[in-house]
């Protein structure tokens, strides 16, 4: 159950914060943090997937440099003013187009490109913008597949990703109540700061219409036995779960529950695991 953290997995994830240690300026609070980090690894049990040393290393942020838990504060909430000075004309082009689930489902997909932890550096709200122009050309192949399973469902836990992305699932969601109104839906967020992943202040933030519950951890995917009593009943019992981006899908892929992935390729892993390049649209069904 879930990817475990392989070598190309622990070098990305080494490289990545090291070189984001580095970059204020102390070599030597630098090489500390580094070598806390790779004791970090040592201490993780086996089969431990990267999302799960999440909290960990945000604590030897903390420890060497000072930083607050909530690092990505200013991003997470000019990602969320960003969506929701778009929200209507987002909405609007998934209500007037010919199948408003399908152009929900191709959004919520794009706003996943909000990444600012696992795309340093990458993330630009101007591309982001060009990239809803075009929307609606993104192909999702398995989506008639998708539709049959919504017809059947009663319950359906949507596990969100990125604050700002959760603007997007908002649209989405709302467009999965139109089309299917005896589905039930709740939403689920990270119990507290993970990255920048959206959390109940997140959910508020733009407006869920929907029941709101968080994971009860701060681990940036849904790491099942860090969940809390509510997130773990909630999984157990819905009839189907929507998991957005990589980092769930990390901490799922394997585990059996009626799910299915919509996220964005951010990493080698995925790359070589689904044979598609950087940033290609995914829409994976559970198996």
């Amino acid at each position: 159950m879930s990817m475990v953290m392989d070598a190309q997995c622990m070098l990305c994830h080494f490289k990545r914060n090291v070189e984001t240690a580095r970059s204020f300026g102390d070599e030597e609070k630098a090489t500390a943090f580094a070598r806390d980090l790779m004791r970090l690894y040592l201490s993780m049990p086996s089969g431990t997937n990267t999302p799960a040393v999440g909290p960990g290393t945000n604590e030897l942020f903390q420890k060497h440099f000072g930083l607050e838990p909530d690092r990505f504060r200013q991003e997470k909430e000019d990602s969320n003013r960003f969506v929701m000075e778009r929200l209507d004309a987002i909405r609007q082009r998934a209500e007037t187009a010919p199948d408003p689930v399908k152009a929900g489902l191709q959004l919520a997909i794009l706003g996943n490109y909000i990444d600012f932890s696992a795309l340093q550096g990458e993330v630009s709200f101007e591309k982001l913008d060009m990239m809803l122009e075009k929307a609606m050309d993104m192909e999702l192949t398995a989506y008639p597949e998708l539709c049959r399973d919504l017809e059947k469902a009663e319950r359906l836990l949507y596990l969100t990703d990125n604050a700002g992305e959760i603007g997007f699932d908002r649209i989405f969601a709302e467009q999965l109540q139109r089309a299917y109104p005896k589905l039930q839906i709740t939403f689920c967020v990270r119990g507290g700061p993970a990255q920048n992943d959206a959390t109940r202040e997140d959910a508020a933030a733009v407006g869920i219409g929907f029941p709101v519950i968080d994971n009860g951890n701060c681990i940036p995917g849904t790491h099942i036995p860090a969940l809390s009593g509510e997130a773990k009943q909630a999984m157990d019992q819905a009839d189907l779960i929507i998991s957005k981006g990589q980092g769930n899908a990390e901490t799922l892929l394997g585990c059996g529950y009626p799910i299915w992935y919509a996220f964005l390729i951010k990493c080698p892993r995925f790359v070589d695991r689904y044979q598609k390049p950087k940033l290609t649209p995914m829409l994976v069904r559970e198996q």
